[in-house]
């Protein structure tokens, strides 16, 4: 096995066991935190012209805006709920145009929602996140 082979397949493993061991407060942020890692790389391919890879990393951060659209429970967050729908298929639109487009101003935009949402996850302490999770029907 070569040194990059290995590394990528020590970072899947470290993945794996990060995800299972996590609380459902850690998994959104690590889905944010994927989300505008995505966004990210995105915004640099398109500067440097790889449409292509600009392409698949777009979808990529559709793809972990959905899973977190996914795992809203609109029965318990009732109108809270429903706003991070709307925030989430927002920003899924927008990153669909900027993909069409090749307009980075709109990369920074979905960039910087993901950004805010994520600040308030990371304000949570994730002890209270757990205790509310235990005392909701």
């Amino acid at each position: 096995m070569n040194r990059m082979a290995a590394l990528r397949q020590y970072r899947n493993v470290n993945t794996q066991a990060a995800l299972e061991d996590a609380s459902p407060h850690r998994l959104i942020q690590m889905l944010m935190d994927g989300g505008l890692n995505r966004i990210a790389q995105a915004r640099g391919k398109m500067e440097r012209g790889e449409l292509a890879d600009k392409g698949v990393l777009i979808g990529k951060a559709v793809a972990i805006i959905s899973g977190l659209r996914e795992g809203l429970d609109f029965q318990r967050g009732g109108d809270i709920a429903q706003n991070y729908a709307r925030l989430y298929d927002y920003i899924s639109r927008r990153l669909v145009e900027a993909n069409r487009s090749n307009d980075v101003r709109i990369l920074d935009e979905t960039s910087r929602l993901l950004g805010t949402l994520k600040q308030g996850w990371d304000s949570i302490d994730p002890q209270l996140a757990a205790q509310a999770l235990a005392k909701t029907p």
